[in-house]
């Protein structure tokens, strides 16, 4: 990952686990670019998703964690964006597989339907996984 930077934006079901992902990558030692949001109060997550994505296609960062109540809705706008692989994870193989197969720039979760200790393991796994490339490059290729 050449940028280390790890962009992070949810929606307003988000935010608490955002912090709490924040957290961790500084424990990390990981630079991080929060887009928001910033409070319980109701946004939307097609804004937020699309930023995030921007940031990871323009290079302002390597990866990024998007977070919505489902983690569908903002998974599907930040894969609106080119460039952007954003795979919704709800354990460790999703993202592990995401990362080595997919090569996956965003992980997306769901802050409803993912326990915190999951998500932080998702998040963990997903960062420490490298893109295996050889017959899986052909077919990410082919994503655009």
């Amino acid at each position: 990952m050449p940028n280390k930077t790890v962009a992070l934006a949810s929606d307003h079901a988000g935010v608490e686990l955002k912090e709490i992902l924040k957290a961790d990558l500084a424990a990390r030692g990981i630079e991080t670019l929060d887009l928001g949001a910033n409070s319980g109060d109701s946004v939307d997550y097609p804004d937020f998703g699309r930023a995030l994505a921007e940031a990871v296609a323009d290079g302002r960062a390597g990866r990024g964690v998007a977070i919505c109540g489902s983690g569908i809705g903002i998974s599907i706008a930040a894969n609106r964006v080119p460039g952007v692989r954003a795979a919704l994870c709800h354990g460790s193989l999703d993202a592990r597989l995401s990362r080595q197969h997919n090569d996956a720039n965003v992980l997306a979760l769901g802050a409803r339907t993912t326990g915190v200790d999951v998500a932080r393991d998702c998040l963990a796994v997903f960062l420490d996984t490298e893109f295996e490339g050889g017959r899986h490059q052909r077919r990410v290729e082919k994503l655009g």
